[in-house]
């Protein structure tokens, strides 16, 4: 029996309860259309629609917007960027898949369920929470976390708030935009944790945060790890169990390289 776009729209989207206003919409393309082959990717970027454009997939599957709009809302279809993207995925006939609010939703939180892999921290989670996951790691310094984390992950840097060689034991880790101080402060006092792990947020709040607790003589951390790279591992487990789910259907993973640098 032949698999349509459908079938693994469906297939997706099931644990869920059905989600109004989602951005998790089919952006281009037929539904009924027969897969042929899947890319996952983090960002749909141009690169990546091109990937899959040779790999002969016609469903991509992606977590971000492709329009630099969260909502998806194109703004500036005059822009010469812009149109040379749209053009490639009309003449492409590619189908783009829009995974995001739903794969926030499992239970634990996809993206965050595949970063903890990708960091191989997973006996050491004592609770999935919506919004973050707990951890209780071996003791080490938070410079020595992390060298671990740009490791586990292959990045070049990481955005540090605090003292190197503060002991760090309990963790709290935040995937994607969920650095804003509402979210990620609390986590300090009422969860007790040492160090904060996030995607981004704004910098006038969490990490002005963790600067007055450092006056004040606290012992508190934060590592800012950039939005991609916090949920790109999630897009890369997503591939997996697509690869699970139909075994006898071509599945990649594109992975962009780290997008800001040192200079």
């Amino acid at each position: 029996m032949k698999t349509t776009i459908q079938d693994v729209i469906d297939q997706l989207t099931k644990p869920i309860v059905k989600i109004d206003n989602t951005v998790d919409t089919l952006k281009f393309g037929c539904s009924s259309q027969v897969v042929t082959g899947i890319v996952v990717s983090f960002m749909p970027t141009y690169d990546a629609i091109k990937k899959a454009i040779e790999l002969e997939a016609n469903l991509l599957i992606t977590h971000e917007g492709i329009f630099y709009s969260h909502s998806d809302t194109n703004t500036i279809e005059k822009n010469d960027v812009v149109n040379k993207k749209l053009e490639l995925i009309k003449q492409s006939n590619i189908t783009i898949f829009r995974f995001h609010d739903y794969w926030h939703r499992y239970e634990p939180d996809g993206v965050m369920k595949g970063l903890v892999q990708a960091l191989q921290w997973e006996q050491y989670v004592t609770r999935h929470d919506p919004i973050a996951t707990i951890l209780n790691v071996p003791t080490r310094t938070a410079e020595e976390i992390a060298h671990d984390v740009k490791g586990k992950l292959g990045i070049s840097f990481i955005r540090f708030v605090g003292e190197k060689e503060m002991v760090c034991n309990k963790i709290a880790i935040l995937v994607g935009y969920r650095g804003g101080g509402h979210l990620s402060i609390p986590l300090f006092e009422k969860e007790n944790v040492d160090l904060v792990i996030y995607g981004e947020g704004p910098e006038w709040e969490t990490p002005e945060y963790v600067r007055d607790a450092l006056s004040l003589g606290k012992k508190k951390a934060l590592m800012i790890i950039g939005h991609a790279e916090s949920e790109e591992p999630g897009m890369s487990y997503l591939a997996e169990l697509v690869k699970e789910a139909y075994p006898n259907i071509r599945t990649h993973f594109f992975s962009t390289s780290q997008l800001f640098e040192i200079v």
